[in-house]
């Protein structure tokens, strides 16, 4: 059995012990998006693989199903409401098509969840779970994000876990890159080297990926490279080493308050001024997004340094917004 369908099994016994009523054809079918034949032979190696465990039942309309018996794992004293409400609430936020790998993930975790529940137990959190997502009314991510083809982030994924060369088409040309991680944000990218140009750590927009190939060409990272370190020379996910400097704001004091439950940056450092405001003091770079950001403060923030930043952000400050940020 190759590895692929073993995984495929195993993800079939999840949902066998975790569905009070078993699976039936249509919905593995539906799960696996494989034909009825190549359904029903998964539920005979099913039943090979674990011949103390499946049962098969039919429902009053002669509907096959496949059930997995109680095991130690199942029987495990958990309620499983808050976990269950939890997962539920991080799935419905996992909608955008580069999402389609933790969304798979979580989803495994969810079935294996509901595998230590009895049937009742599994019922109940089930209800109180959709319950619960449906009273927060608006559990999906707000706000505008950059489409990423899926098959991009799945080559990304796989490349990053070898680690394994990239062959990337970005902006029309082809690169081989050696993929180190993934900034997040409004616009997400991709950091990696080039080996055929020099060591430089480069990013690559991954709305702008056109395709994306993992390649059998195996490369030893940087062990001394880190990403939480990488990320932290910059504001949003851009970064321009000749723009990385100190960074001061100052928030007057109606602002304080609200300038107070922010992180702005997780370098970051603050202090109340004589007049009552607050300062915040870090070191990045990516003007723009520092911008972007600070034109929705109107004009409760002025900007001490950098000049270039206080320049492009103090001709745009107005004074008729309803709201802070």
């Amino acid at each position: 059995m190759s590895f692929e369908k073993a995984k495929d099994l195993l993800r079939l016994a999840d949902m066998a012990a975790a569905r009070h009523r078993g699976v039936c054809l249509n919905e593995i079918t539906a799960e696996f998006g494989v034909a009825r034949r190549t359904a029903q032979r998964m539920t005979q190696a099913l039943a090979e693989a674990f011949p103390l465990s499946v049962e098969v039942h039919e429902d009053p309309d002669r509907t096959r199903r496949w059930a997995m018996k109680p095991n130690p794992l199942s029987s495990m004293a958990l309620t499983g409401a808050d976990e269950l409400e939890a997962l539920d609430v991080a799935l419905s936020r996992l909608d955008d098509p580069a999402d389609e790998r933790q969304r798979t993930a979580l989803s495994a975790l969810r079935e294996r969840l509901l595998a230590k529940l009895t049937p009742a137990e599994a019922r109940r959190a089930e209800a109180d779970a959709e319950a619960l997502l449906e009273a927060y009314g608006m559990a999906a991510r707000p706000g505008p994000v950059a489409r990423v083809e899926t098959g991009v982030v799945a080559a990304i994924s796989e490349a990053l876990r070898g680690p394994f060369r990239l062959l990337i088409r970005y902006n029309g040309s082809q690169r081989l890159v050696e993929p180190y991680g993934v900034l997040l944000g409004a616009r997400r990218y991709l950091v990696a080297r080039q080996p055929n140009k020099d060591e430089t750590l480069r990013h690559f927009r991954l709305d702008r990926i056109e395709e994306a190939g993992v390649t059998e060409e195996w490369f030893g990272r940087d062990e001394g490279f880190s990403l939480e370190e990488h990320a932290s020379r910059a504001f949003g996910s851009y970064h321009n080493d000749a723009q990385y400097r100190d960074v001061i704001w100052w928030f007057d004091v109606g602002a304080v308050e609200r300038a107070q439950s922010w992180e702005f940056h997780p370098g970051q450092k603050t202090r109340l001024l004589e007049d009552g405001g607050l300062e915040v003091r870090f070191r990045a770079s990516g003007w723009l997004e520092m911008a972007w950001h600070l034109y929705q403060w109107g004009d409760c923030v002025e900007v001490i340094a950098p000049r270039e930043l206080a320049d492009m952000v103090h001709a745009a400050r107005r004074d008729d917004f309803d709201a802070l940020p």
